[in-house]
């Protein structure tokens, strides 16, 4: 299976930005998709972006704000957040999917430990 390692939350005031890292190690291994998922207390993980091996793109969640990227290497995925507000609130995973991005975290497969996000004052 995949590693996959969640990086770069932390505490940030109401619109401010963070850019989230997801380094994937264990390359070799087939994958399709990598997709970025959140989970506040008390509530289901939801989706939030996702990227293809060929490049395509879905952002699920505020694509005014949210925007998804990668490095050349295809060892990164990122997860730009601008904007932010106190709902966006939560853990954020990555997550690898062996075909097409799709919006259901159980589609997902080798999660990381996740990176906590708070926005507040």
């Amino acid at each position: 299976q995949l590693s996959l390692a969640e990086s770069g939350g932390g505490l940030v005031q109401p619109g401010g930005s963070l850019r989230l890292s997801c380094t994937i190690s264990r390359l070799g291994l087939p994958y399709e998709a990598i997709g970025w998922f959140r989970q506040a207390p008390g509530k289901a993980r939801e989706p939030v972006a996702c990227i293809e091996d060929s490049g395509g793109i879905t952002i699920w969640k505020d694509s005014d704000r949210f925007a998804i990227s990668r490095n050349n290497a295809k060892t990164s995925v990122y997860l730009q957040m601008t904007t932010l507000k106190p709902e966006d609130t939560a853990v954020y995973y990555c997550g690898a999917r062996d075909t097409e991005c799709l919006a259901r975290a159980d589609d997902f497969r080798d999660w990381g430990q996740g990176t906590q996000v708070t926005v507040s004052t």
